[in-house]
């Protein structure tokens, strides 16, 4: 005999309570995906060099726009990701009195290694579902970068990949261009 079990999705709020009540451990690497509390994949070497040479990359747009670095975007009531990096519309309070939101967001950037392909099946349709209009994943596995853009329902109408030796250009930011090989560290023998 099989039993309907209903899951029981929690809001952002409901999700910030549980915080406050100590229910998650200090350590947890957890984000809101679609009312339910994801695990987040621990932080690999590679990963954590990668999101530190995109900051290094970006802090020069730090006087036009706010460089967000593994912080969480508030998509709607059920979802709250933390993208490794996301670029912001520039605020004088660096959205002190309240969090990003997903029409806040220029460009946001994911790297997978482990996670890739959660990331592409989970998190770049939440983000196309946002409206989000330019998304990059640096995929750590295969050495290239996937940009996504034009957001329609939970798809991006065009997605390029771009390897090494090539340079990634954001359409959304004026002058924002990176070198793949710059973003992903391939060491030779």
């Amino acid at each position: 005999m099989s039993v309907l079990v209903e899951k029981r999705l929690f809001t952002v709020e409901e999700y910030y309570k549980m915080a406050e009540a100590g229910i998650f451990g200090e350590d947890d690497r957890i984000e809101l995906i679609h009312g339910e509390i994801i695990e987040m994949s621990p932080i690999g070497s590679s990963h954590m060099a990668c999101v530190k040479r995109l900051n290094a990359m970006l802090s020069s747009l730090s006087k036009k726009f706010v460089i967000s670095v593994q912080d969480p975007i508030r998509i709607d009531n059920f979802s709250e990701p933390e993208p490794d990096v996301a670029i912001l519309k520039y605020r004088q309070d660096f959205y002190q009195n309240q969090k990003p939101k997903a029409s806040d967001v220029l460009l946001l950037i994911e790297v997978a290694d482990t996670a890739l392909e959660k990331d592409q099946k989970v998190k770049i349709p939440l983000y196309a579902y946002a409206g989000i209009p330019e998304v990059w994943l640096v995929d750590l596995q295969d050495n290239k970068i996937i940009v996504y853009t034009e957001p329609v329902g939970e798809n991006y109408r065009q997605s390029r990949q771009y390897f090494p030796g090539e340079t990634v250009i954001c359409e959304r930011i004026e002058n924002l261009s990176v070198a793949v090989s710059d973003v992903i560290w391939i060491e030779s023998d």
